[in-house]
Formats: C-alpha cells, structure tokens, sequence
C-alpha cells in the first residue's frame, strides 16, 4: 500500500517538474515568438515600395498629420505624455498600465503609439490615426 502512494507521489511530483522546467522563467520571448524586423520580410520591400523602419523609438518631441486633416505635437516624458493639440488645447496622458510605452490614457481618451503611428481615442469621437 505504502509502496503504490509513493510510486504515485513519485510519478505526480515528476510531471511536475517537467512542467516547470517548461515554462521560461524571465520576460523575454521565445524564440518562434519574436517579430522579424528584418526589411526582405515586409511586402513593400519586395513590391519595390519604400521601407519605413519602426523598430526606433518614438523622438521626445513629434509633430502628427491626423487623417481628419488635424495636426498634433506630442512630448514624450517615458511613463507620459504631453499632447497638444490642432486648437491649442493641451493634456497630459499616463501610461496605461504603467510599465510600458505604447499605450496613453486620461479619464476617457487615449492613445495608442505603434512606430509612426499614433491611435488617437477621444470619448465621443471616432478613433483617428495620425502618422509621423
């Protein structure tokens, strides 16, 4: 009896382990999990078309042309930013969750930064994209 509870803590306590060791035990990525930044991968470089590299981190201070015709500066400060917009109305956003760098809130506007693009998301309005 002893012996058949043994063999099967044994057995439970082993599987375990393999699991364990499975899991990765820092933030970094798999290998199969990261994005390829590599130009010959993107459609335009094999259309010809021009290749715009978005692995550089956003400048402290950029100027945005919105598709709705408006333009808006916005300062980088890492875990803020400060927006000022086409009719000088300016706001302060946090980074939403706090330990990163792409996504911006305050109360019900947001935005959300990819490359040389900008998500803008203002409550009652149509979400806009702005580019660099």
């Amino acid at each position: 009896m002893a012996l058949r509870r043994t063999f099967r803590v044994t057995l439970a306590l082993s599987l375990l382990l393999i699991a364990v060791g499975c899991v990765p035990q820092n933030n970094e990525p798999k290998a199969g999990n990261k994005v390829a930044t590599s130009a010959s991968l993107s459609p335009a470089a094999s259309a010809g078309g021009t290749v715009t590299d978005v692995t550089t981190p956003q400048p402290r201070t950029a100027t945005y042309n919105c598709a709705d015709g408006g333009r808006m500066t916005i300062e980088n400060l890492g875990t803020s930013l400060h927006v000022l917009g086409p009719d000088g109305a300016s706001e302060d956003l946090q980074a939403s969750p706090a330990n990163q760098n792409s996504r911006y809130e305050q109360a019900h506007d947001a935005i959300v930064i990819d490359g040389r693009e900008a998500l803008v998301m203002k409550a009652g309005s149509t979400p806009v994209t702005c580019k660099r």
